[in-house]
């Protein structure tokens, strides 16, 4: 059994945040694997979840900050290996329209991954790092409210174009 976590803010006025890039990655994974939109709210996991035969989508309804605590009892009810564990997510580090999938190499900072990992006591799983540093060099924001901007006009299409290349080597990394 695999488990895709996808890190957000469950709000409406979060949806088109650089911060829910999580989020939209599991919407469209579901949408490139024909699950149809059957996300159970489930509050026991305090996510929404969309649960196949060998796969497990989850999309934390507590706040960013907050996200290794649903991580943690999805986790733990399933009886999930960090092996087969994968969470996506923002990350400044790398550049909007990059992505990295790598195996316990956490951001060096992002507050809904770091509660992530001290929710499960280690980071030996992988990270699914979408890249939505854009900022302006000579007017640079602090992240934290960078992050929580909606995406510009010019930046939807990269990070729509960045998801789907990343979903697919995801798909075709547990289809192995």
């Amino acid at each position: 059994m695999k488990l895709i976590v996808g890190l957000g803010n469950y709000n409406e006025k979060y949806k088109n945040n650089r911060h829910n890039v999580g989020f939209v990655f599991i919407d469209f994974i579901v949408k490139e694997l024909g699950l149809g939109v059957d996300f159970e709210k489930n509050s026991k996991f305090e996510s929404l979840v969309l649960k196949t035969p060998d796969l497990i989508l989850a999309k934390p309804l507590t706040f960013m900050n907050n996200s290794g605590r649903a991580v943690k009892r999805l986790f733990d009810y399933y009886e999930i290996d960090f092996d087969d564990f994968y969470l996506v997510y923002d990350d400044l580090d790398i550049a909007l329209g990059e992505y990295k999938i790598v195996k316990d190499k956490p951001p060096k900072t992002h507050n809904g991954v770091w509660s992530v990992i001290e929710s499960l006591g280690g980071s030996d799983f992988w990270h699914i790092r979408i890249g939505v540093e854009n900022r302006d060099k000579d007017n640079r924001i602090l992240g934290e409210q960078y992050v929580l901007e909606n995406f510009l006009d010019n930046e939807k299409e990269v990070i729509r174009s960045v998801i789907s290349k990343a979903s697919r080597d995801l798909i075709e990394r547990i289809h192995k």
